[in-house]
């Protein structure tokens, strides 16, 4: 089983939900530039075309054939969310879908929101939380609540993401060392001027948090 075929049948409902909330809080105007750092074109082209033109950042070059989907305008850029070549307030919508995890340490993150702030008028930065039991990645409960020490030791034989992927120790450091999973006060430290709303899983445990600005 590919493992990321499993994350999107996991978790394709709360991302349907998530867009569609979107599109009601910060609502992109047919006319607007919307910068999705760290996104991919998966995110866009599985709804209605959304902004003029949506333009994709990665640390790392992605191919894409912009031509299979006409109607979407979506350019794919190389750049780092942490330092962004873009004026303040260059696009009147910046998205970012479970990115800001991935960045690095909170020193790193800080830079992101930093960035993600100055760069866009309004916003939209979803996380997973690490209130809920459930680590997303690993796909595994309390997980990311364990000490590195002991993480590293257990991901590959405790978690569908080492059952699947059957990683080298190398492959899981590299794992843990590249998620660190945000509170809600860390959220609101780094977003102070966003409204901070709060996905539940069950109706109740935090699942994510999203930072927007409109």
């Amino acid at each position: 089983m590919n493992i990321h075929a499993l994350y999107d049948q996991i978790f394709r409902i709360w991302r349907r939900r998530r867009m569609e909330r979107f599109v009601a809080l910060v609502a992109p105007q047919a006319d607007e530039v919307i910068l999705d750092v760290g996104g991919m074109p998966g995110t866009w082209i599985n709804r209605e075309p959304l902004g003029r033109e949506v333009i994709c950042v990665n640390v790392n070059a992605v191919e894409w054939d912009g031509a299979a989907f006409p109607a979407h305008h979506i350019e794919m850029r190389q750049g780092d969310g942490c330092e962004l070549p873009h004026a303040d307030g260059s696009f009147a919508v910046l998205f970012s879908n479970s990115v800001i995890e991935h960045v690095g340490d909170w020193a790193a993150q800080q830079a992101f929101a930093q960035e993600a702030r100055r760069v866009g008028r309004r916003l939209w930065i979803q996380t997973p939380a690490f209130e809920c039991p459930l680590e997303p990645h690993f796909l595994a409960p309390v997980v990311h609540w364990l000490p590195v020490s002991i993480r590293r030791r257990v991901v590959r034989w405790v978690t569908l993401w080492g059952w699947i992927t059957k990683p080298t120790q190398a492959e899981v450091d590299r794992m843990i060392a590249g998620t660190r999973l945000l509170t809600r006060r860390d959220m609101a430290q780094l977003f102070p001027d966003c409204v901070i709303l709060t996905e539940r899983l069950l109706g109740v445990l935090p699942k994510s948090y999203v930072a927007y600005r409109v």
